[in-house]
């Protein structure tokens, strides 16, 4: 028995170790141009955005729902990157997908997003159209795309914070790079 229970313990940390990296190599690799934003119920601290009027702009768009403890862990690096990198061109969109049933009432999304002191853009999801179009499958989830449009990086679940800062910064130069000369 004793045996039995080693291997399985042995091939969950193999199955573990290798989902990680093979997790870690895809977030890296371009992603296609960015999906469609359409389908928010409403959009709180903004007007609705489009992936046409974010075109030479760096964005990180940031799946998370406000009941999710990985959402509010990762919430201080998200609007720590929002105000330090905005001067430099970073637009953050918050989609707020639920999970449950309240979390779908619009009112207790503007409570929380006031009370945590979110100041960017929240596309309110709740009918999971910004989700789909993302193939979204976790909260929280950050994907970041370049100022040609592309999504060239994604990460789901908390951690790696050097790491999307380091992308953020990479793609913020770049675009600088590209952008024309005054």
């Amino acid at each position: 028995m004793r045996l039995i229970s080693a291997l399985f313990v042995g091939l969950l940390v193999a199955f573990a170790l290798v989902s990680n990296q093979v997790a870690s190599r895809e977030s890296e690799n371009a992603q296609g141009a960015m999906p469609s934003l359409t389908g928010a119920v409403e959009w709180l601290n903004s007007p609705e955005l489009s992936a046409q009027s974010l075109k030479g702009k760096v964005v990180l768009v940031d799946f998370w729902t406000y009941d999710c403890i990985n959402c509010r862990r990762a919430l201080p690096y998200v609007q720590a990157w929002a105000k330090r990198y905005e001067q430099d061109g970073l637009v953050v969109i918050g989609v707020h997908t639920p999970e449950y049933a309240y979390e779908h009432i619009t009112g207790n999304v503007r409570e929380q997003v006031r009370k945590l002191g979110i100041t960017y853009p929240v596309a309110v999801d709740n009918n999971y159209a910004i989700w789909r179009s993302f193939d979204n499958q976790y909260w929280p989830a950050h994907y970041l795309i370049d100022a040609k449009g592309q999504v060239r990086y994604s990460h789901f679940g908390e951690g790696r914070y050097d790491a999307q800062e380091q992308m953020i910064q990479t793609l913020l130069s770049e675009a600088r790079a590209a952008a024309p000369s005054p």
